[in-house]
């Protein structure tokens, strides 16, 4: 995929959510977009698509294979919110693989009519808690805990984590804080229901414990 041109970022840069999508779904269906080239031009919003896009495999119909593949890949989003970057870093070979256009438009069909009706309340407003240094913090966070949980096998969660990953990306991408600000309750809600009722969270950060040390 060819990055959008110097005269052209800008409003790559300001299209809504629906218009990004029909973008990346437009070509060649077996053509694969490098997440390099999809993130670049989009600025402060480079974080929802990566978001976005790395959700897509949890609506994979196949008990473990999408949590694996999209578990790992948010909580590397996750921490480095946590940490404060301003833009995602990739390491290399993953900024060589992506999505193809068909799977794009595959997903952007399945999510037209939650779309449509998400772009007429969703608009830019209250900054601080996308912007501010401890909002980013806190959306760490709860990325990081929802990945942990979505990259376990617990059984008919992962559509539901992956629609509550999707408030996080839309929220980021639509630049709309009160849409963070429900997306922070409902996955504070997931979390303590499957996570620490169920003690799966501990699990699965003792998990990535023993694997780190």
């Amino acid at each position: 995929m060819t990055p959008p041109a110097d005269q052209d970022r800008h409003e790559y840069r300001e299209a809504g959510t629906r218009a990004l999508l029909d973008v990346f779904a437009a070509g060649n269906p077996d053509e694969q977009l490098r997440m390099g080239d999809v993130l670049h031009g989009l600025g402060d919003r480079s974080f929802g698509m990566l978001l976005f896009v790395s959700t897509i495999p949890a609506f994979i119909p196949i008990p473990g294979v999408g949590g694996a593949i999209s578990g790992p890949l948010v909580i590397l989003i996750g921490l480095q919110l946590l940490i404060g970057l301003r833009q995602p870093w990739l390491p290399k070979f993953l900024a060589r693989r992506g999505p193809h256009r068909h799977a794009m438009a595959r997903f952007r069909d399945l999510l037209a009519p939650w779309l449509t009706r998400l772009e007429k309340v969703v608009k830019p407003r209250l900054p601080v808690l996308l912007d501010h240094r401890v909002a980013d913090f806190f959306t760490g966070v709860l990325l990081v805990l929802l990945g942990l949980l979505l990259s376990l096998p617990i059984p008919f969660t992962n559509y539901l984590f992956g629609a509550l990953l999707l408030l996080f990306a839309f929220a980021l991408l639509e630049r709309d804080g009160w849409l963070m600000a429900v997306a922070w309750a409902a996955g504070i809600i997931a979390i303590a229901v499957f996570g620490v009722l169920s003690g799966s969270l501990a699990t699965a950060a003792a998990g990535w414990i023993d694997m780190l040390f």
